[in-house]
């Protein structure tokens, strides 16, 4: 932590010391002239309509994590946000506002920020292209660097930056005064007593404030980590710092890793910063510290955290995360719809996306939830933006499940958008020279586009000279498979719509067909063709006839849809979906709570790549597996899941506008799977500490199938009056957990990291007769 020293000597630093230290960190490069260029700062238009196009000065703060802008406003001259709280930057005019309100000759010169927990948008606008550049390069830079520091850094970060807005009259000192409104910061509430003692302790000089030392022996104090201490006193036993052997036995015996010691050595050299103890390979305490909060010591297995998984197998083999009305971004009924919402589920990694097709009154298709006051979105602009994103995140193919209620003219269109935009990377061809018999894998449609919809014939037509006509009739009923509802009125069950036989032939591995039940589409569908079903259908399926609905999505496709009922967007619970094998589980991504965080939890291993591989026994035709009674077979896998809730760290303010509210933390434990898996149990709260309480309370949960488990953990603020709020949530799947003293990363309601937060837990999983 020889960096935090360095800062808390002096609480404003000139700023040459500052960019020293940063480099220190990874954030400045010696040299580096796109981040000077934010340093210096410039003037950019900030684009809110046609008539409201405000010149702004922008630039970035001395801490370099914070960005500075003017406004024009009398109450508040200054404004600011931090670096940290950028979830990206678009370049050009890729938002629906810099679309709509700049001249296309513009396109170099504007770029859009966005962020997290969706706040709204800056749209800007530079003097010429290369300042764009060089605005969009620079704050890429200090974003992916910030993302890529250690949780222990990001936690100094936040701790210094309270401090510094602690320092109320900006002398470099702490009074008592302000001590108490650093320790409400950093979300403690402490006792006059007890805080007048922790000051007086510090106090060497007698002088009525903290300063250069006093205040680095204060943050000792603060920060100290006892429950580390302890672990790491256990097995220091080389003159006060651990040895490689000594590392390894902490491997082997706490952390149930089957390592060697030259892993010990592998993780010593890069954790260690005291070159002198990693030279003789030893590891100090604030090694090991950086160690546990790395990715070495998260819950989530570092080798899971890329893909993993064989993704050789048929596409049907694997759950694929899904959206459902990925347009709206908000309720079903008036919400807007947008190409932005498109983005966002694309870049969380989402591999399903639904468009929901219109005439258009130009004559372009419109994409919007039909029969409802929902706004539009051009079809063309929601497939440019797919295209423009759909790979950021991950390189696996994107089905684009169409819902076509045009004209055979927009039909047309949709079809010649589609081509034009979309190009080689559009699959219109079977990948092999001969009628296929089974999907190809994720592997081999890397960077492709897949076409779910209609299509007016079988596809053993590809490879015969029986064309289907230009046009012809197909039934409305199976655009989803079932009827799909708006909660609203309805098209009759059996309308007809004309189709086009250019949109018909772009659908291949994906074609809608109405789901006649399971011993009708072993007999007559083939494997290509798929059916969706609303919730409520499928969830009397999968209790009634859960093995034939298992080995039925072992060579076919299903995907699940939300109600219509659900004119909030809320979500149904995806787990028994999954159960079954179902691999399109759709869900709206817009709408936050424990469904998405199960989603984000499923996909979060392999690398986030948006598929997961089902289980052996999910598809292997032989299985016999009943996800509702779990008879003997090889999912049955008993475990015992030990969960020891120890501590957590820098929880935030849920009610950042009390300026007094402090956090009374509670965490919950979950256990989601088949029926007889689904648990959950909680510690006590502890009043009025956020910073750094301590639980040390243990929980057991009896596992079954442990490969179809997921496992959420919850920090809540304990209210007794009313519903407790959520502090923040991580869920992985079981089989990716670490065993051992783990670190826990926090995530808000809307899966973004919770930078300087987290949990400390220890967690084994262990056999059981």
């Amino acid at each position: 932590m020889h960096y935090i020293v360095i800062w808390i000597k002096s609480l404003r630093m000139p700023s040459i010391q500052q960019r020293e230290n940063l480099m220190s960190l990874g954030l400045l490069q010696p040299g580096d002239g796109d981040l000077k260029f934010l340093l210096t700062g410039g003037t950019l238009v900030k684009v809110r309509s046609t008539s409201w196009q405000k010149s702004r000065y922008y630039k970035l703060q001395e801490d370099c994590k914070t960005m500075w802008h003017e406004s024009r406003r009398t109450f508040k001259p200054k404004q600011t946000f931090s670096v940290e709280d950028i979830e990206s930057l678009r370049h050009g005019r890729l938002s629906e506002g810099l679309q709509k309100y700049t001249h296309p000759s513009a396109e170099d010169r504007c770029f859009s920020i966005l962020f997290k927990d969706h706040h709204k948008h800056l749209d800007l606008m530079a003097a010429s292209a290369e300042d764009a550049r060089r605005w969009v390069s620079g704050l890429e830079k200090l974003v992916s660097n910030m993302r890529s520091l250690s949780r222990q850094t990001k936690s100094e970060h936040w701790i210094f930056n309270c401090m510094r807005k602690a320092d109320k009259n900006e002398d470099n000192k702490m009074t008592l005064k302000e001590l108490k409104h650093f320790l409400r910061q950093i979300n403690v509430e402490v006792d006059d007593t007890y805080a007048e003692e922790l000051f007086k302790k510090c106090d060497k000089s007698k002088s009525g404030s903290l300063e250069g030392p006093e205040i680095k022996h204060y943050y000792d104090l603060l920060t100290h980590r006892e429950e580390i201490d302890v672990m790491f006193k256990k097995y220091a036993n080389s003159e006060g710092h651990m040895s490689a052997r000594d590392l390894l036995t902490f491997l082997l015996t706490e952390q149930r890793e089957q390592v060697g010691l030259g892993h010990a050595v592998t993780l010593i050299n890069k954790y260690e910063m005291d070159e002198t103890a990693k030279q003789t390979q030893h590891m100090t305490k604030d090694g090991f510290l950086m160690y546990m909060h790395h990715e070495d010591g998260a819950v989530l297995n570092p080798a899971h955290s890329a893909v993993h998984q064989d993704m050789g197998q048929p596409l049907n083999h694997y759950y694929i995360s899904s959206s459902h009305n990925t347009y709206l971004t908000a309720d079903q009924l008036k919400g807007p719809s947008s190409t932005e919402a498109y983005i966002r589920a694309l870049m969380k990694g989402c591999r399903c996306v639904e468009l929901d097709c219109w005439d258009g009154s130009s004559g372009e298709p419109v994409i919007y939830h039909g029969y409802t006051l929902t706004s539009k979105v051009l079809f063309r602009d929601v497939i440019k933006a797919i295209k423009d994103y759909a790979f950021k995140t991950s390189e696996y193919p994107v089905i684009l499940s169409l819902e076509n209620h045009c004209t055979v003219p927009q039909q047309k269109l949709m079809a010649h958008h589609m081509a034009s935009i979309l190009g080689e990377a559009l699959v219109t061809t079977p990948v092999s020279s001969t009628m296929p018999t089974r999907f190809p894998s994720p592997e081999e449609l890397k960077g492709k586009f897949l076409i779910k919809g209609k299509r007016l014939n079988k596809l053993n037509a590809v490879f015969s000279n029986n064309n289907s006509a230009e046009v012809d009739s197909v039934s409305e009923e199976d655009e989803a498979g079932d009827s799909k509802e708006n909660g609203d009125k309805a098209k009759p069950k059996k309308a007809k719509i004309q189709l086009a036989k250019e949109l018909s032939d772009m659908v291949l591995y994906c074609r809608s067909v109405h789901f006649g039940g399971f011993e009708h589409a072993k007999d007559s569908q083939a494997f290509y063709e798929m059916s969706s079903l609303k919730e409520s259908k499928a969830f009397s399926l999968a209790d009634t006839s859960g093995p034939a609905f298992l080995h039925h999505n072992m060579d076919k496709l299903t995907r699940i849809y939300p109600a219509g009922s659900r004119t909030d967007s809320s979500n149904y619970n995806p787990v028994p979906m999954w159960n079954t094998g179902c691999q399109i589980v759709a869900l709206n991504f817009q709408t936050t709570g424990k469904e998405m965080d199960l989603n984000q939890g499923r996909f979060l291993a392999n690398g986030g790549c948006g598929y997961a591989l089902k289980p052996e026994f999910q598809r292997d035709p032989s299985s016999q597996m009943n996800p509702s009674s779990l008879s003997k077979g090889p999912w049955l896998q008993k475990k015992m899941f030990h969960v020891m809730v120890i501590s957590a760290q820098q929880l935030p303010k849920v009610n950042k506008e009390k300026h007094k509210s402090i956090v009374d933390p509670l965490v919950r434990v979950e256990v989601c799977g088949v029926d007889a898996d689904n648990a959950s149990k909680e510690t006590n709260h502890i009043e009025n500490n956020g910073f750094n309480p301590m639980w040390n309370e243990s929980f057991r949960f009896l596992v079954h199938v442990p490969e179809l488990a997921m496992v959420r953990f919850l920090v809540e603020d304990y209210d007794s009056t009313s519903q407790n709020d959520l502090v923040g949530q991580y869920c992985l799947p079981l089989t990716s957990v670490q065993n051992g003293y783990r670190h826990v990363p926090l995530l808000t309601k809307r899966g973004d990291v919770i930078s300087s937060a987290g949990l400390f837990v220890h967690l084994m999983l262990l056999d059981t007769k």
